[in-house]
């Protein structure tokens, strides 16, 4: 297709971008490390680093990892909440020629030992809330090297041993745990003093990221994210955002990131992009308490609020919202999950600022599609491609469909991963022979070039801007001994878009709600529950007996449900 979405463009939005000029994703961020050295990079609960800080800690942290044998290209798994530590891993990681793997610190020891020994890794850094679901898997992974974070080292002095106490003793958030060989994160950066970073040579095509995602099936799989990849989305978005940002200076720009660090949104848009650009990102490691995040916004003057649907519409129910002052506010974006128009219009009244709704995936680094960043009112549209990037809307035959018609949105850009990390089946199922990457998402094309999505072509469920595959709920559901068979939808929830829901058939006639809540508890992680669980004697199926969630999707909601 013509590309009929360049004369929508914003003045000044080139139409390509050049990866070319970076040799690797490292080349760009001692770039910034150099350029940007006495600006404050990262802030968390009031301790900042500087770009010369982040510098010196990632090359020691990188020299630590180089100093246990690994060769280029090992992959080294992250799993922490946003704390300090957190960029200075990634920097580390990639300094060292690493490839990163981001793992949800909630995850349960089932998901946990799944995605280290699926990615291979051979190290973790990890924060010691966390370090008894790895101690639990330890000896089935590959992983021979251990960092063990804290939530107050980072802090300094007298802070730190306060916070670390609190978070130990007051609030007990620290289970009991013994991983003997482990070091902790601040003696691995005191060890490594002494020791020299042996620069790497890195290419476009080495990897930097394994993102774990469900994809278009339930088995999660690493989405195999290059240095080219990244790169590529960092210039996408600068090109894309410089009209906007013209006027700010690097050193005004701050970026609140409360979205988490493993999640490919805030990876790329907050994190990644930050650094690109000096800004300041202010991380918040609980979002979930709007009350102490709020009391954070209060604290900056920050010029860009990336967030999903549930955490604008959080703020705006909180009484303090009203005490934040948004006059810095240039941009807010909208990602991950669907906007509501009803949250959207809310925000604009309060702040004056428009939600302004991009789309992409892990799969695509993660930015495909944006709104124009100058956009005065909310369209519930996800944007036209950026620089560099071609969409199409396919048929199921393969065939793009004309202007209006509703189809499979296909992406192909420098953005679009190398493929899933050893499952070439799986790469192959979602990438046609001309390199578009099939998102499983159906959308309409207007003839400006913008898109809207109108349903999604797979099952999966968006919790709170995260994806949820029924395949994997109803394994785990299936496992309980009193479960006979089961299917798993997502079901509206005004709170965070959809929300899990399973249909139980009973083999043990004594099962209850409250018994099968606690065995999801057990083996998935907070948003992957279920929040209702509704029994029935069956299950509508096929001729060939294959359960037919869509029936159960187009059903009337039953009234004798449970809620979780």
């Amino acid at each position: 297709m013509e590309k009929i979405w360049l004369k929508s463009y914003p003045p000044g939005v080139p139409s390509e971008i050049d990866a070319t000029q970076y040799r690797s994703l490292v080349h760009l961020l001692e770039e910034s490390f150099q350029k940007y050295a006495s600006r404050n990079a990262f802030v968390c609960m009031d301790k900042a680093i500087t770009y010369a800080d982040l510098d010196a800690h990632s090359k020691r942290l990188g020299a630590w990892l180089q100093s246990r044998g690994m060769k280029k290209g090992a992959r080294v798994a992250v799993m922490m909440p946003n704390v300090l530590q957190y960029p200075i891993a990634i920097a580390g990681i990639l300094r060292a020629g690493y490839s990163v793997v981001n793992v949800n610190p909630l995850y349960t020891p089932r998901e946990l030992e799944h995605q280290l020994n699926d990615s291979g890794a051979e190290a973790i850094i990890i924060l010691e809330n966390f370090a008894t679901t790895l101690e639990q898997v330890l000896p089935r992974t590959q992983v021979k090297h251990i960092i063990v974070a804290n939530m107050g080292e980072m802090l300094g002095g007298l802070k730190g041993h306060i916070v670390n106490f609190v978070v130990r003793n007051v609030k007990k958030m620290v289970p009991a745990f013994s991983l003997p060989n482990a070091v902790r994160f601040k003696d691995a950066l005191g060890h490594a003093k002494s020791m020299k970073l042996t620069a790497v040579e890195l290419r476009h095509e080495d990897v930097a990221f394994l993102q774990y995602t469900g994809g278009t099936t339930g088995v999660s799989k690493g989405a195999t994210l290059t240095h080219k990849n990244i790169i590529a989305n960092l210039l996408q978005m600068q090109a894309w955002s410089a009209p906007k940002l013209a006027d700010l200076p690097p050193d005004e720009r701050t970026i609140i990131c409360a979205l988490p660090l493993y999640h490919i949104f805030a990876l790329t848009v907050c994190a990644m992009w930050g650094m690109r650009e000096g800004g300041l990102n202010v991380l918040i490691p609980n979002p979930r308490d709007i009350g102490g995040f709020i009391k954070e916004l209060q604290k900056y003057r920050f010029n860009m609020l990336p967030a999903v649907n549930t955490l604008y519409n959080a703020l705006l129910n909180h009484p303090d919202i009203k005490n934040v002052d948004f006059s810095g506010l240039k941009v807010a974006n909208g990602g991950g999950m669907a906007v509501q128009k009803a949250v959207a219009d809310k925000w604009l009244a309060l702040t004056g600022v428009t939600i302004v709704e991009g789309y992409g995936l892990s799969e695509t680094s993660p930015v495909a599609t944006a709104n124009r960043f100058d956009s005065t009112e909310f369209s519930g549209m996800i944007g036209m491609p950026i620089p560099s990037t071609d969409v199409a809307i396919l048929d199921d035959d393969g065939n793009e469909v004309a202007l209006g018609t509703p189809g499979e949105i296909a992406i192909r850009g420098p953005q679009v991963m190398a493929g899933y990390w050893n499952r070439p089946e799986e790469t192959a199922k979602v990438m046609t022979a001309d390199g578009y990457f099939k998102s499983g998402d159906v959308g309409v094309m207007d003839e400006r070039g913008y898109v809207k999505i109108v349903d999604r072509k797979k099952d999966m469920i968006l919790v709170s801007g995260f994806n949820v595959y029924p395949n994997e709920i109803e394994d785990v559901v299936a496992a309980h001994p009193g479960v006979l068979e089961c299917a798993c939808i997502g079901v509206p929830d005004e709170h965070s878009g959809e929300a899990v829901k399973v249909f139980v058939v009973k083999k043990d006639p004594n099962l209850t709600a409250e018994a099968l809540m606690e065995h999801c508890k057990q083996n998935l992680t907070g948003y992957k529950k279920p929040k209702y669980i509704e029994f029935r004697t069956e299950l509508p199926k096929t001729n060939v007996g294959k359960i037919l969630r869509r029936m159960l999707r187009d059903e009337k909601p039953a009234d004798d449900k449970k809620a979780a």
